[in-house]
Parts: structure tokens; C-alpha cells; sequence
């Protein structure tokens, strides 16, 4: 890696929400009762969520996500509330290429916290910090052409579709082939959300 990232901040802070880097041990709990009760929801769309992970497969998860951190191969970040301190849900930068400046965003969030457009701040925010702090030239986000509800996220913030990639991958149960919508956004062409 060609970028010195010793300085990113562990935590970002929207409006309603606040972003922290994970830490396994201490959140190993609460991201694992996420997925159990999200399962039926996340299993639909994420590999990672075909079986309900154990305990200590979340807290290897995590700490895997602290390695990358560190790394900078990639930025996860838990979402809370700022109100409550409840936990949310996940949003990413991932995929990094330092040579072009560029990332993907990867997100999800626990079904009960659905349609309040928290992952749309969430999802605003990392792509902001990717622009202004790593001085990323492109974002995308990909996600099955399907998936409407993750597809709202990129429309409402100003991504542009450029393209649906037809029988790219498989289904997150691996049992069919799907085609991914790519969306992309570069710097200056973000839509804040309303608040």
C-alpha cells in the first residue's frame, strides 16, 4: 500500500449516527445477535449470512476486520445510534485500489432498523470521508440487480448506474446465476440526504 493512513479516524459521527472501527472482543456480541436476527433478511443477499455464525466466528470476523483496518486494505465500521448507543449495522470501504484512488462500499443493516434511512447517512458518510481523507477518485457500490432495497441506497445519494452486468455471479446461496447493478460516483457528484 502507497498511502499513509495512520492518521483515519476510528470513528465518524453523522447527524443521528456515529461510525467506530470494530473491536473484536467487545463487539463480537452485539454484531452476532445482528445476523441472528437479521438472518432471514441478510441470508437472501449476503454469502457471509448463508448460516447463522457462532460467537467466535463473529469475533474471527472482526478481528479480521481490525487486520485489514490496520493494513488499509479496507475500512469497516459498525453504525450506531448516537441517542441510544444501539448498534445497526456495518458499512465499508472495500476493494481499495491505492494506484487509482479508488473503493467499494459494502453494507448491511439489522432488519429492525430498516426504513429510517439510517444506512443512507451511514453510506453518505463513509463516501464522503473516502473523498475527502483518502482522496478517492471513483466509489462504486455493486449489489444482485434485484436487491431493491440496497439499490435505493446509491440512487438517492447521486450514484449513476453504469451498467448491470448480466449473469456475473451467483445468488448468496450459490444455487443460481444473478446479474449485479454497478453504480458508480465521483467526487462532487454526491447528494447529501435530506435530514
Amino acid at each position: 500500500m502507497n498511502v499513509e493512513h495512520t492518521d483515519t479516524p476510528l470513528q465518524i459521527e453523522t447527524g443521528r449516527l456515529y461510525l467506530r472501527a470494530p473491536h473484536a472482543g467487545e463487539d463480537a456480541r452485539i454484531v452476532n445477535e445482528a445476523i441472528r436476527e437479521s438472518h432471514d433478511e441478510l441470508k437472501r443477499w449476503l454469502p457471509f449470512a448463508q448460516e447463522v455464525p457462532t460467537l467466535s466466528e463473529t469475533e474471527e470476523n472482526l478481528k479480521r476486520a481490525q487486520e485489514l483496518y490496520v493494513t488499509g486494505e479496507s475500512f469497516r465500521y459498525l453504525i450506531f445510534l448516537r441517542d441510544t448507543g444501539t448498534f445497526v449495522g456495518t458499512v465499508s470501504l472495500f476493494g481499495i485500489d491505492w494506484d487509482v484512488r479508488k473503493a467499494a462500499v459494502g453494507y448491511w443493516l439489522h432488519t429492525a432498523y430498516t426504513g429510517h434511512g439510517y444506512m443512507s447517512e451511514a453510506v453518505e458518510a463513509i463516501v464522503r470521508f473516502g473523498f475527502s481523507h483518502f482522496g478517492f477518485n471513483r466509489i462504486e457500490i455493486q449489489c444482485e440487480s434485484t436487491n431493491e432495497g440496497s439499490r435505493m441506497i446509491p440512487e438517492r445519494l447521486g450514484f449513476r448506474l453504469e451498467g448491470t452486468l448480466r449473469n456475473e455471479d451467483l445468488s448468496a446461496d450459490g444455487q443460481r446465476l444473478t446479474d449485479t447493478a454497478v453504480y458508480g460516483i465521483l467526487p462532487g457528484e454526491l447528494i447529501p440526504e435530506a435530514p
